[in-house]
């Protein structure tokens, strides 16, 4: 069977299957990821770690920490905090980067971990921006990273892939920004959430690693859990580069040299022609399958302001700049926008002028390397002689921590990645995001502006679904513990977008005494008070697309198992929920059929609908049937078993470590 390049390389880092088995979007696979990367919360993974029992890496030149996040803290609490990861990883052996040296996911570019035909994790959401180098890049929770360090391994379910076709090419002051907000704002009915991307089309050519990254860092905002440029030219002259870069500025500051001659340990010669080997073997099947296929035409796009407080809604530069949208603050910070190329688009645009007044312009460089090279170049001066204010290297204002928060009633124009309500500071706060060349303009003019001729285009894009291909049906091997059929009777909730908070309302999650009898008595109380005396122990509870939309609490699944039901079935669910669930041996199955076929059947006059049928689900057969209709349900292989089996991935990974 043919692949499309996610599967590829998910096939060459999954571990325990057949060798003559191809994996497949929707197989559950255990994979043993080329590198994790934890960062300010390391300190969070390390008591789920010795909660586990595990007392050593299985692998330290597979983990990689990180301190990114609250850099600007010098309180003594934070000192502590830092200092305790910092202690912890030279006891363990692991790769560390202190405070001040960067934003971890550039240093996982920087420093070739994010490697070309590999699959790196991180437990941070960004982790997406690996693909701009054609690294699978994808987030896992905290307790997948602990399994990580603790075994080498965890779980993944491959997503649907969906083929974005990058068209013509950008006219001049359009940047790879300007790309990602256009995609964010034009194709804004969740159309690849929860998929993975293959970005692919002769456009692709003339954008730079540095857009590349860009692009695929803000796959996120887009909802997809990977955003993979194809491995080309452009990639392997960057590495090339990079290579003749490191050698000049020596080993200062790698944490390890696994060659022990004096070369970089992963960007060398060496490491770049096994790449170049490897090659034809790491491109997509001319007949792979892609769940969608997007196309959007590059020549359309113009400078784009995404917002207020949201990415599916964008507007032209050559729109907004004649609404006179006064700013308060200006931000060219974090990890999708504060490389070298930004700063220096910022400062071509800054040219001699001043920050206007009553605005404050951040800086902060996406690493110590890049901020020193500007340096070296000019660019920082620039910007500082306009009257910039620099912070250091680090995630800072993005995330809402250290200097320069939105206050109440301000407007921000930010070159980051997220402009959710709140995240920057005040939810009293207008949070816009453009490419640094629109953020230097706005900063300079007071308002959101930036001098481009050539707008007025309409973005041209189209969508295509594809049916699923008939594949050779396969009988699961079910494992002792794991039952070959469950029957229930089924309980229906038919709303969309059931976000955590209607599952297990927020003012309970950090009730730390709150028992699971406890969970179980509030579970489902926001969305409707009467689930709890509807639903009994032993059912099934189906319900609708993007199921468990929302916060990242694990309590939203573990309350659902601790009421009893067996398992749950909907048309969809939100990637970090399934996530949760199946760390937390409870099974989520995305059966869309079946969920169109009891909203047909019983509407939604009811929140909470008891069908007073029995549904059968053969796991061998991978079949689940109702009403004597047969509805196909994703193969649950061994990888997730396991974890079902085992009561989640803690106990997996004690198991593994015992043995």
């Amino acid at each position: 069977m043919s692949q499309n390049l996610v599967e590829k390389i998910a096939q060459k880092f999954a571990v325990g299957i057949p060798p003559e088995k191809k994996v497949h979007s929707g197989d559950y696979i255990s994979i043993k990821p080329a590198y994790v990367m934890t960062h300010d919360n390391t300190g969070a993974v390390i008591p789920k770690f010795k909660k586990i029992g595990a007392k050593k890496f299985a692998n330290p030149r597979q983990v990689v920490h990180t301190l990114d996040h609250n850099i600007q803290d010098k309180s003594e609490k934070n000192i502590a905090k830092y200092m305790k990861i910092e202690n912890f990883s030279r006891e363990m052996g692991c790769d560390f980067y202190p405070a001040g040296r960067g934003i971890g996911h550039q240093i996982m570019v920087e420093e070739g971990y994010a490697w070309p035909g590999t699959m790196v994790v991180a437990s941070d959401s960004h982790s997406n921006m690996y693909g701009g180098i054609g690294c699978l890049g994808t987030p896992v929770v905290r307790t997948d990273a602990a399994a990580i360090w603790a075994t080498g391994k965890t779980w993944w379910q491959i997503p649907p892939v969906a083929k974005v076709e990058l068209k013509g090419n950008l006219k001049p002051g359009v940047t790879g920004k300007d790309v990602i907000i256009a995609l964010c704002g034009y194709f804004n009915h969740d159309e690849v959430l929860n998929h993975a991307i293959e970005f692919t089309g002769d456009g692709i050519k003339n954008l730079s690693l540095d857009q590349r990254l860009t692009i695929a860092n803000m796959t996120t905002e887009w909802g997809a859990l990977v955003g993979l440029f194809p491995i080309d030219e452009i990639t392997i002259d960057w590495i090339k580069k990079r290579i003749v870069f490191v050698e000049k500025r020596g080993l200062a500051g790698v944490p390890s040299d696994a060659d022990g001659n004096g070369k970089h340990p992963r960007l060398n010669e060496k490491h770049l022609q096994e790449l170049i080997e490897e090659l034809p073997d790491l491109s997509p099947d001319k007949d792979a399958y892609y769940a969608k296929e997007l196309t959007i035409d590059l020549s359309t796009i113009e400078p784009f302001v995404s917002g207020p407080n949201t990415v599916k809604v964008m507007t032209p530069v050559s729109e907004i700049k004649t609404k006179n949208v006064k700013i308060n603050k200006a931000y060219l910070v974090s990890c999708v926008n504060s490389r070298l190329e930004d700063i220096a688009e910022a400062a071509k645009v800054v040219n001699g002028k001043k920050v206007a007044d009553g605005v404050e312009f951040y800086i902060a460089a996406a690493s110590s390397e890049v901020q020193k090279e500007a340096e070296k170049l000019g660019y920082w001066q620039s910007l500082l002689d306009a009257g910039a204010i620099p912070l250091p290297p680090g995630c800072g204002p993005c995330i809402g921590l250290g200097a320069g928060l939105l206050e109440d009633g301000e407007v921000g124009i930010s070159a980051t990645n997220r402009n959710f309500k709140g995240r920057m500071g005040s939810p009293n706060a207008e949070a816009y995001l453009a490419s640094p060349a629109v953020v230097a303009a706005s900063a300079i003019a007071g308002k959101i502006t930036y001098d481009y001729k050539n707008g007025g285009d309409q973005v041209q894009g189209i969508v295509k679904t594809n049916p699923k291909p008939d594949r050779p049906k396969e009988k699961i091997t079910i494992i002792d513990g794991f039952p070959t059929k469950i029957e229930g009777n089924v309980i229906f909730c038919p709303a969309d977008n059931m976000n955590t908070d209607g599952i297990y309302p927020g003012k309970y999650t950090y009730i730390d005494d709150f028992t699971p009898e406890d969970q179980a008595k509030v579970v489902m109380e926001n969305y409707d008070i009467n689930f709890k005396n509807i639903a009994k122990s032993g059912d099934i509870l189906a319900g609708g697309y993007n199921f468990g939309t929302g916060s990242s609490r694990e309590q939203a699944a573990t309350a659902l198992k601790y009421k009893g039901l067996q398992l749950v079935v909907v048309g969809s669910a939100s990637a970090t929920y399934k996530r949760n669930a199946i760390n937390n041996g409870f099974l989520v199955l995305e059966v869309p059929d079946f969920i169109d076929y009891l909203k047909d059947k019983f509407g939604g006059s009811e929140p909470t609908i008891d069908t007073k049928t029995t549904a059968t689900i053969d796991f061998v057969e991978s079949i689940l049937i109702f009403d004597d209709k047969k509805f196909e349900i994703e193969p649950i292989g061994t990888a997730a078993q396991e974890l079902i089996v085992a009561g989640g991935l803690e106990n997996w990974v004690k198991s593994q470590i015992t043995h």
